[in-house]
Order: C-alpha cells, then structure tokens, then sequence
C-alpha cells in the first residue's frame, strides 16, 4: 500500500531544540498526485516553548559540535542545518547578551550556535545565591 497522498500536514523545526512541530498548515499537491507524506518539513521556526521564551526577550544560546556540525561555506556563519546540537542549551535575555558578546543580534534572530565550553563559561560568571 502506498503510503503517499496529495495533502500533507505541514511541519517546521524548531531552530533551538530541533524537534519537529504542527504548523497547522495544510499542503496540497496541484496535480493531486500522491507525492506527499502524511508530514512534510518545510522550513525553520520556534516552536511554542522557545517562541514563548524568544517572546519575553531571551536569545537561546544552542551548543553545537564544531567536528560534527558541517563547515561554514562562504560566511563565517553556520546554517541551521550543518549545526550538530548536543542538546545543551541556555538563554539569556537579549540586553545580557550585548553585555557579554562584542558581537550584533538582531532583532529577529532567536538563538545563536555555540561551542562546547561557551555554557560552561557563563554559568561560572554566575554568583551562587545563598539561601
């Protein structure tokens, strides 16, 4: 049996934690061939969580694999998907951010890719809280 159909439930995957996720879009084939799988990934986006976190202003710092991630081609920038995740991931609002890295966010953009060890770091500039 063909597994195949003429509409699909769209998908997008979370830039930050890499799950796939209901966009609540439906795609349809013109030709009404049977092309599509039941979910087709189109694209890049948030997904509820960290849209809700991007939202009240934290940028996501996403830890990624230099040797595993794909190497950046022309930009020293490396796409979303050539990054290997290793699943660490932290956020800081935007305005701490600026604060700690000499580089430009802009306004849209939600996570940035770091390497191993960049967590760690900050995590050591935090004063433990006594209680």
């Amino acid at each position: 049996m063909n597994d195949k159909s003429h509409v699909s439930l769209e998908r997008h995957v979370c830039l930050v934690c890499g799950t796939a996720f209901d966009t609540g879009s439906i795609l349809l084939d013109k030709r009404l061939r049977a092309s599509l799988e039941l979910h087709t990934s189109t694209g890049w986006g948030l997904c509820d969580e960290h849209r809700r976190l991007f939202d009240e202003g934290f940028v996501a710092l996403v830890e990624c694999d230099p040797e595993r991630s794909g190497k950046p081609t022309g930009t020293d920038r490396l796409k979303p998907e050539e990054a290997y995740r290793t699943g660490r991931l932290a956020h800081l609002k935007r305005d701490v951010f600026a604060g700690v890295f000499n580089i430009p966010l802009a306004a849209d953009q939600a996570c940035v890719f770091v390497e191993p060890g960049v967590i760690e770091q900050l995590q050591a500039m935090v004063t433990p809280t006594s209680e």
